[in-house]
């Protein structure tokens, strides 16, 4: 399947501003959708497209902060570059703490802005990357039985397999068999990757 082409969202209400930040961006070879508004943006954006948005912190109706944090519940959302002619510290703080990648005043220099979105798809591209990989192992982990899935978590908090059978109520040698049934399923060459994997599949629940 051929990987989709990133697309940087340009959100503005200043017409004459967002005309020239997408020209800039066209211009160093970048596909570029511009949007007056966070509505606008929110209604025309496709689900699960690669990319970022460059946004402008204070416009009539939802602020660009407000856009930051109900775009950051979405499983898909993009990584943000604030634009703004009246940031100040506090602002500022609270955009870099809920995870924008950069914060630029106006009038934006040109290599500061085009630094910013080459970083913004990087770390979009390891975003998408690592949820695909979570979505791989959460299907590994359906296909553990009930009682592989027991061995896998006691296993993955340190266990010893004497340990693990007292709790399970099972044999060590039962123990072992299931222990190599979990390894195969779910892909792992050892007892650290299988306490790797253990940790990932946890870190996601726990951010979601």
């Amino acid at each position: 399947m051929t990987p989709l082409t990133p697309i940087v969202h340009v959100v503005d209400d200043d017409d004459s501003f967002r005309t020239a930040v997408t020209r800039l961006l066209r211009a160093a070879g970048y596909e570029v959708r511009s949007h007056a508004s966070a509505g606008d943006f929110l209604l025309a954006l496709p689900v699960n497209t690669p990319g970022c948005v460059v946004l402008d912190v204070r416009m009539p109706g939802p602020s660009g902060l407000d856009l930051q944090e109900a775009f950051a519940k979405r499983t898909d959302a993009l990584p943000i570059i604030f634009l703004t002619g009246h940031g100040d510290i506090p602002m500022t703080v609270r955009a870099m703490k809920a995870g924008a990648v950069d914060f630029l005043p106006k009038p934006v220099q040109r290599e500061a802005l085009l630094n910013a979105v080459r970083n913004a798809l990087e770390r979009d591209r390891k975003n998408r990357r690592a949820r695909e990989q979570n979505d791989i192992l959460r299907a590994l982990l359906e296909t553990l039985t009930p009682r592989e899935h027991a061995v896998f978590t006691l296993v993955a908090a340190g266990k010893a397999n004497k340990e693990i059978a007292a709790e399970l109520g099972t044999s060590e040698r039962t123990v072992k068999a299931h222990r190599a049934q979990v390894m195969a399923k779910m892909q792992a060459t050892s007892l650290a990757e299988l306490v790797h994997i253990a940790d990932r599949l946890q870190a996601h629940v726990q951010a979601t």
